[in-house]
């Protein structure tokens, strides 16, 4: 059994999770609230960052200026489809978008979203489990390992699974008390 190829497919869940969650960072202004967002533009679809400048003027407003000026009405219904509660004021030459106060519905709502991609994140370290599990069982039926060497791999991916676990856990634990608190 790889141990760093395990863990390095681990990694890789944890570091998608931890990716998704710095976009959620909705009660104050930040490029990663938007700069993923897909928009419709005569050049096909584009992601907001590659088609515009986005600053944060302060710390609760975003504002966005395409370098083409005609594909302002298609980054601005982008924007808004893109259902994160962000509404795009269009000011002519930009988009701004004041990051609204949360109210303690939308921080509940926003720590139940953060638990399911805890648990998204959970689902694909047990994959990653499994996959491996599935390695050695192959290995151990072709002979190539001992039945003592089958279940000490076994038992190194199992704590190896549960270390990541914990990882995820931690994260989404921190995540939402910052939320919560806000």
């Amino acid at each position: 059994m790889d141990v760093a190829a395990c863990k390095a497919n681990m990694q890789k869940a944890v570091d998608y999770l931890s990716n998704e969650l710095s976009t959620l960072s909705v009660w104050r202004a930040n490029k990663s609230l938007v700069e993923s967002i897909n928009v419709d533009t005569w050049y096909g679809m584009m992601n907001v960052g590659s088609i515009a400048n986005i600053t944060t003027p302060d710390a609760q407003t975003i504002r966005i200026e395409p370098w083409d000026k005609g594909v302002m009405a298609g980054l601005e219904k982008g924007i808004y489809d893109a259902d994160t509660g962000l509404t795009p004021q269009n000011q002519g030459d930009y988009i701004m978008i004041k990051i609204p106060a949360l109210t303690q519905e939308r921080r509940q709502e926003i720590a139940k979203k953060v638990k399911q991609m805890g648990e998204d994140a959970k689902a694909t370290v047990r994959k990653r489990r499994q996959e491996e599990r599935d390695a050695i069982k192959k290995l151990h039926d072709e002979k190539e390992i001992s039945e003592d060497q089958k279940n000490a791999d076994e038992a190194n991916v199992d704590v190896i699974t549960k270390e990541f676990n914990d990882v995820i856990d931690d994260i989404v634990k921190t995540k939402s008390q910052d939320v919560l608190s806000m």
